[in-house]
Parts: C-alpha cells; sequence; structure tokens
C-alpha cells in the first residue's frame, strides 16, 4: 500500500506514479494498467480521485481508455508531433563556429503572480531562474531568460552552463511531454540590447516557449534574438 504525502494532492501522487512506470518502461505501449478500483486500495482513496488521474492521462495521450474494456499505455507521439527543441550550441557548431555562453544570473526566486499562473503554482513559489548570453564566433546571438520548475529540475542551480547549455541539460533530465510557444519582433528592453550589444531601436526576434514534464509545465523561457543576425528555419 503506498502513502499519500501530506503536502501532495492525492490525484498527483497517483498521475506522478502512473506517468513514472510508462516513462521508464515498466508499463510499455498497449499495456493494460491496474484498475482504478485495484489503485484505489493500492493508495488508500476513492475511485474518485483515481479516475481524475487517470482522466488527465488520457487528456495528455499517455493512457487511453477502451470502453469495456479498460485503460492502455497509449501509443506515444511526442517526437513525432512536436517541432523539434535545439540547442542552439549545436546549432552554432554544425555552421562550423565556436559557441560560448555568458552566465548573468543563476539564482532561486519567488513567482510572481504571472510566474505563478503559467506554472500552474501558488504566488512566491520558489522557482529557478536563469539568464544567459549565447555567442557565434564572439558575437551576441541569444539572450536567454529561463524559469526552471525545481520539482522537475531540482540541480538546475548547480549546473555549469559554460560546459553545456540549459537545454542540453533540461533534456537530459526532464523528458519533453509537451510545449507551446509563439514568435514576435519586439523592441528590445536597455538591458537585454546592452547584452546583444544592439540598440534599443533593432528589432529582435523574440521566442516565447514553454514546455511541460512529468505532467508539469517544466520551463518557461524568452529567447531574444538580434533581428539582423539570426532567422528561425526548419522542415517539417
Amino acid at each position: 500500500m503506498n502513502k499519500i504525502p501530506a503536502s501532495t494532492p492525492a490525484f498527483q501522487v497517483i498521475k506522478d506514479y502512473l506517468l513514472n512506470a510508462v516513462q521508464t518502461g515498466i508499463w510499455k505501449e498497449g499495456d493494460a494498467i491496474p484498475s482504478e478500483a485495484a489503485l484505489a486500495t493500492q493508495f488508500s482513496v476513492s475511485r474518485m480521485t483515481v479516475n481524475r488521474a487517470v482522466r488527465e492521462l488520457t487528456a495528455e495521450q499517455i493512457l487511453t481508455r477502451i470502453q469495456g474494456s479498460g485503460t492502455y499505455v497509449a501509443q506515444q507521439k511526442y517526437q513525432a508531433t512536436l517541432v523539434e527543441i535545439k540547442s542552439i550550441a549545436d546549432e552554432v557548431r554544425a555552421r562550423g563556429h565556436v559557441h560560448r555562453s555568458e552566465l548573468h544570473a543563476l539564482q532561486a526566486l519567488p513567482a510572481s503572480e504571472l510566474l505563478a499562473q503559467e506554472f500552474g503554482v501558488d504566488t512566491g513559489t520558489s522557482l529557478f531562474h536563469s539568464l544567459i548570453v549565447h555567442f557565434e564566433n564572439h558575437v551576441a546571438i541569444q539572450v536567454e531568460d529561463r524559469w526552471v520548475n525545481p520539482v522537475i529540475a531540482p540541480d538546475y542551480l548547480e549546473q555549469d552552463f559554460s560546459l553545456r547549455t540549459p537545454n542540453e541539460y533540461l533534456v537530459a533530465v526532464a523528458p519533453l511531454q509537451g510545449v507551446d510557444y509563439r514568435i514576435e519582433a519586439m523592441l528590445p528592453t536597455k538591458s537585454v540590447a546592452d547584452m546583444l550589444q544592439i540598440s534599443t531601436r533593432d528589432a529582435c526576434l523574440v521566442l516565447h516557449r514553454k514546455t511541460r514534464s512529468q505532467s508539469r509545465v517544466a520551463t518557461v523561457v524568452t529567447m531574444w534574438h538580434p533581428g539582423q543576425r539570426y532567422q528561425f528555419a526548419g522542415s517539417f
């Protein structure tokens, strides 16, 4: 029988348990998961609590329910359906150039009201924050302003981001489950312009991206690119 920590909602504990079993390969695509009655007994909760965890994982396409049969591990489609997220260091090296980065901030800070809404946590909850400038052959091409959920990446503040990028670290510890993004043209703030060594009158291409892992929001990142030095490209 599993115990439910008092600090965590019961449905979330069950959801994390089911998701971990899928992600670690204990249950593979097409495998039936235990019944809601069995899970309710295992965790000493109501079937309604179990049903919420199963419903949410079904909505996220981790599980699939077959009427009159049961609930099964769904065919995983994330890599095929998501826009590929690459490390900027890999992009630079692929062009035969040299990548380096400058760390401007790496700390834990309380979530603002807006960030709390993005992450689905209470205002004031501790989040990790990093601010990094990426260079290609000594020319600044990106300011990466990233917020990270400590539950997903508890060792984030201990990383040496001169050796690998936050993206490279997060891909290793937090398998991508989903992503939302938008791109817009914006004028930079004075601090961003200074880091990119451009004028505040020079337009930037700005990528806003939110990623999910382990059924939680993992990161919220804003990446500023000088419009005259950078372009987005891809193929499907």
